[in-house]
């Protein structure tokens, strides 16, 4: 064994090599993003062959993960918590389907929204689609269970989603790691075509299996060493602890606790475990970070007035956890916080000096001064920060691709102007459809593609889009006539300005392409060049 000063991320992507790794396929997606990364850059992952080139989608990840699974070999899926929205349609099915490989679906959830839109809980999709959830407590457990949750998927022939928060992914910690790392799968035939056709037929009987295997999962719930319930020599109060949650637990107890606490980091929930210890303990005080996903099942097991947690405010319903908050939950005084300074004047996030987008929004807002009312919509990416000051270009951002759809929208409903803004990589993840409904009826919109060459947002990963994106909106079926293509500069401010004028007066769907490199992989670029 070696150790080695981990993240989480790095913790699971090691743990997926060591574990006979043959494809990682993500999207990039904070806080999941340095996992993929992570591969990329390993030597053994390299001297391997072992896939690791970014997908256009989560769903596109998802698929290529499920066919890699198909032929008999381990793969690797990591989203951030939004991603498992986009690739639901194969994930639910993939529980229909089984696997042959093993599949392990890695999900960050963000509490906190530290970069979301929402802090939605994983494990809910896991309990919808009938698959095994893992959620290591440490990044220890997060090494460890990569090799654990593959073994488990390839036995009971289902994908596992293995299920982390930011806190976990983006801590680090000593990890004691394997020297050796077992071999790939070889390549077989087993996969039962009838399992994977999911005509009704098919699938019903499939339906039929996975339901009937629910017990055993739960039963191996209740045996998975990764689930420990520890006796404690005061019955006053019992804590049920998920995850990094338990971490905070066991940091208000240096010397030991004195509660019994039962640990869970395997789902389906061990109730057997839950019910020993609500007939053991008067009280039971439930820590998981995220939403009450245990504590609402809890709660139809057990007498109402002996549970807290969030649902009783006990615990915050909404944010990140961390070990004040749980001291506070237990009744124990908290140290000293820091207090920053009423002096300090807040520091919004801006777009950087130098970018593309600034020079976008600019053109745009001078533009758009010209007519009544005009509605632009706006995101997922780096550029959204348009919304603030001093721009305050964008009116909506909802989920990656919808700019295009909303604005069609919104012209189908009578609005003129509706402008799009969306960047590169948002267009080929998921604006693409978009932009296919609109030039099919022809929608009064004019859709910006603002491309700096790159995923910006999560760090400068590659886009996959980058010099196609003429060639898209053609074979979609754009006239050349209403497809421009435009460096934004201060000085072609004059050029940029009559571009946008000129399509928002043309009565059908154009597309406008700002193209300038990100000015953070423009200077990475410059420093690679010179190096060598």
């Amino acid at each position: 064994m070696t150790k080695k000063l981990l993240l989480g991320d790095e913790a699971i992507a090691l743990g997926a090599i060591h574990a006979g790794l043959s494809g990682v396929y993500a999207y990039p997606g904070t806080p999941s993003t340095e996992i993929t990364e992570f591969i990329q850059g390993n030597q053994l992952a390299k001297e391997r062959g072992i896939h690791s080139r970014w997908s256009t989608n989560e769903k596109t990840a998802m698929e290529a993960a499920l066919g890699m699974s198909f032929m008999g070999k381990r793969a690797l899926v990591c989203m951030k918590h939004v991603g498992l929205n986009v690739c639901a349609d194969p994930f639910v099915n993939s529980g229909m389907t089984g696997v042959n490989g093993g599949v392990i679906v890695l999900v960050a959830d963000d509490p906190s929204m530290h970069s979301s839109q929402d802090e939605q809980d994983s494990r809910f999709y896991g309990k919808f689609a009938m698959i095994p959830t893992f959620e290591p407590s440490n990044q220890q457990e997060a090494y460890d269970m990569m090799a654990k949750a593959f073994e488990y998927s390839e036995q009971q022939c289902l994908p596992v989603l293995m299920r982390v928060t930011t806190r976990m992914a983006h801590s680090r910690a000593v990890v004691e790691v394997q020297d050796e790392a077992r071999e790939q799968n070889a390549l077989n035939y087993n996969a039962v075509a009838a399992n994977w056709v999911l005509l009704p037929a098919n699938a019903r009987k499939r339906n039929d299996h996975v339901t009937a295997q629910q017990a055993q999962l739960e039963q191996d719930a209740v045996n998975s060493t990764y689930n420990k319930y520890n006796p404690g020599s005061d019955k006053k109060l019992g804590i049920l602890a998920s995850g990094i949650g338990y971490n905070y637990v066991m940091e208000c107890f240096p010397n030991g606790c004195p509660y019994t606490i039962l640990k869970v980091s395997q789902y389906p929930l061990p109730k057997q475990l839950v019910r020993q210890l609500m007939d053991e303990c008067q009280e039971v005080l439930i820590v998981e970070e995220g939403q009450p996903f245990i504590e609402d099942i809890v709660r139809g097991v057990g007498d109402l007035k002996t549970i807290h947690g969030k649902l009783d405010g006990t615990l915050p319903r909404t944010g990140e956890l961390n070990p004040d908050i749980v001291k506070k939950a237990l009744g124990m005084e908290t140290g000293q916080c820091f207090d920053p300074c009423a002096d300090v004047a807040p520091r919004p996030p801006a777009l950087c000096q130098g970018c593309g987008h600034r020079d976008v929004y600019a053109a745009m807002n001078e533009v758009l001064k010209e007519y009544d009312n005009p509605r632009v919509f706006g995101d997922i990416g780096c550029y959204t920060l348009g919304f603030l000051p001093p721009f305050r270009a964008i009116h909506s951002c909802v989920d990656m691709g919808a700019s295009i759809t909303m604005a069609k929208g919104a012209s189908d409903a009578g609005q003129w102007p509706a402008v799009a803004i969306i960047g590169d990589s948002t267009f080929t993840h998921s604006g693409m459809t978009g932009l296919l409904d609109a030039i099919n009826e022809n929608a009064d919109i004019t859709v910006i593609i603002s491309d700096n060459l790159t995923t910006g947002m999560t760090g400068g990963q590659d886009s996959a889009g980058t010099n196609k994106f003429e060639a898209i909106c053609r074979g979609l079926g754009l006239s050349d006539e209403h497809l421009k293509v435009v460096v934004p500069l201060p000085k072609n401010m004059p050029e940029i300005t009559q571009m946008i004028r000129d399509e928002i007066n043309y009565h059908g769907t154009s597309v406008i392409i700002p193209r300038r490199e990100c000015m953070q992989t423009l200077q990475r670029h410059l420093k690679q060049k010179k190096a060598k």
